[in-house]
């Protein structure tokens, strides 16, 4: 019989996950081609924000790809990719803060983004063994390999769920010292606004794509026990 679990559970997200990357690109598309008014590049925004909150041990650097921006808190590294690092858009600008947002919350020990670093060795194990484990257990009847499978896939579901508010965090981090420190103009921030939400989205979907494989991987089980 053929298994409906994942246009049920999985299908749904994905579409949304495809939606979500089509608006990140379309909105960052749009404002990489809008100029700040200050005429400051990705780079120097990052610097200033970092200085003005009293962050001088983080390094800035240069990474390729586009839209491969990060921070690194084990090494306080901040990397800003080829279409971020010398623009002077507001998208450019946009994406800087938001990275610098993340190196301001590592300063602060802000409690989600360390308990999400906890969390990284769970979530790469679980991810790649979890649904091995499960799925090896229901050929073989075997349930407690199917509740370790489980268990472990769960832990990285829990990495999707956490990296929420620190995504979101960081993002009104971004806007809010943009505006304090009068980077951009009210009208630049707007814009600022709509491409932090449009990538906030790709993270809400990929979130749940990993739940709605966690609840697939669950309907599977009980049905198949």
């Amino acid at each position: 019989m053929y298994d409906y679990s994942y246009l049920i559970f999985v299908v749904p997200a994905l579409l949304l996950s495809l939606f979500a990357q089509f608006g990140i690109k379309s909105k960052f598309s749009k404002y990489s081609k809008k100029l700040s008014q200050r005429n400051i590049t990705g780079t120097q925004a990052a610097a200033f924000l970092l200085k003005a909150n009293g962050i001088t041990d983080v390094k800035l650097g240069r990474i390729s790809g586009n839209l491969t921006d990060h921070y690194d808190p084990s090494g306080k590294v901040l990397r800003l990719s080829d279409s971020v690092y010398n623009s002077t858009s507001i998208a450019a600008i946009g994406v800087a803060a938001h990275e610098t947002g993340h190196a301001i919350q590592h300063n602060k020990k802000y409690g989600p983004l360390n308990f999400r670093r906890f969390l990284v060795p769970v979530a790469n194990l679980g991810s790649q063994a979890g649904p091995l484990l499960a799925i090896a257990g229901i050929v073989m009847s075997l349930p407690i390999l199917i509740n370790v499978g489980i268990l472990l896939f769960t832990g990285s579901v829990l990495f999707y769920v956490v990296t929420l508010p620190v995504e979101f965090n960081a993002s009104n981090r971004a806007l809010k010292i943009l505006k304090q420190y009068n980077v951009l103009s009210d009208e630049e921030l707007r814009g600022v606004k709509k491409v932090l939400k449009a990538a906030a989205m790709t993270y809400v979907a990929s979130a749940l794509v990993a739940i709605g494989n966690l609840f697939r991987l669950i309907f599977i089980s009980k049905r198949r026990r």
